[in-house]
């Protein structure tokens, strides 16, 4: 795959799944690269549409920016150029302005641009914050709305229409009538990805406000089955999204919303669970517990047939 645009970038990741791979620690909680390059090559096997390094599920919140260097550098490499590598920008306007040049420096195809740290701000500044993000890299952008960094559609249209390489929105918010109004609004504009964690909960209806793409971070350990149930949702087959939401998803949750922080804990419980193992979180979160874990293990033995330790 050659070089994307910032125009090319959006459809290439609204046809398929996006994959959002934990990121590896060894038992002092230091970058394991070797053993997060060796995940990425076995992940880049499947097909996706684009590899989001160092987001959320990549704990990119605890994470220097030395190291998220170094992770995207690693994603790039095992990748290969096969598949679109998304970078991270956050924290503060200059903080995330830094991060996205290194990332196109690094080989990184398009910036997920994540809320800034700790403070609220109105849509003027929000707008600038994006457009100064924008204006700073050459790669395509992606918004990410949740937190102290949401937008209505007013906003947004704003937004696209001051930044040409703005090209994605991903909701992490889940207000239906919000979502509505975006896409009645600019339509095609943008590429939208469902970002609620877990994004398959919501996948189904959401096709109806023009979000093609999700990021699942069951992909992580259960790749066949996230391909799956994403070619179910583009399909609008009911029956099978249902059972597998029945079936794996909803127990899955159900694990998941026992502690904050869970949803990024137990997908590395699941590569576990599958004899993969990316090692533990960092502070602010926590492992799950071995009861959790061994539940887990059995549930994935259930439903996908693994033979989960």
């Amino acid at each position: 795959m050659s070089h994307l645009s910032a125009e090319e970038l959006g459809p290439v990741l609204g046809q398929g799944l996006l994959s959002f791979p934990v990121t590896h620690f060894d038992a002092d909680l230091a970058f394991d690269e070797a053993a997060y390059r060796k995940h990425i090559a076995w992940l880049a096997q499947y097909d996706v549409a684009g590899l989001f390094a160092a987001g959320g599920t990549g704990e990119g919140f605890s994470l220097t920016p030395s190291e998220i260097d170094q992770v995207v550098r690693a994603a790039v490499s095992e990748t290969g150029g096969r598949i679109p590598v998304i970078a991270p920008a956050t924290a503060g306007t200059a903080a995330a302005v830094e991060q996205a040049r290194a990332a196109e420096v690094a080989g990184a195809e398009g910036i997920l641009l994540l809320p800034p740290y700790l403070t609220e701000a109105g849509p003027e500044g929000l707008i600038e914050h994006v457009a100064t993000i924008c204006a700073a890299t050459s790669l395509g952008v992606i918004f990410y709305s949740r937190a102290n960094a949401t937008c209505n559609d007013v906003t947004l249209a704003r937004m696209a229409e001051r930044c040409p390489n703005l090209v994605g929105f991903k909701d992490g918010v889940g207000n239906i009538e919000t979502m509505t109004r975006i896409y009645a609004r600019l339509g095609d504009r943008l590429t939208y990805i469902g970002g609620l964690p877990t994004a398959e909960t919501f996948a189904l209806p959401y096709t109806e406000m023009g979000v093609t793409t999700y990021s699942s971070a069951i992909f992580n350990f259960m790749p066949e089955f996230a391909l799956a149930f994403y070619r179910a949702v583009r399909a609008r087959d009911r029956d099978t999204v249902y059972r597998h939401l029945r079936e794996f998803v909803i127990p899955y949750l159900d694990i998941r919303d026992r502690r904050p922080g869970y949803a990024v804990s137990i997908i590395k419980a699941g590569l576990t669970a599958i004899g993969r193992p990316a090692g533990p979180v960092r502070p602010p979160l926590t492992n799950l517990t071995d009861d959790e874990r061994g539940e887990l293990g059995a549930l994935i033995r259930t439903v996908a047939g693994t033979d989960a330790a």
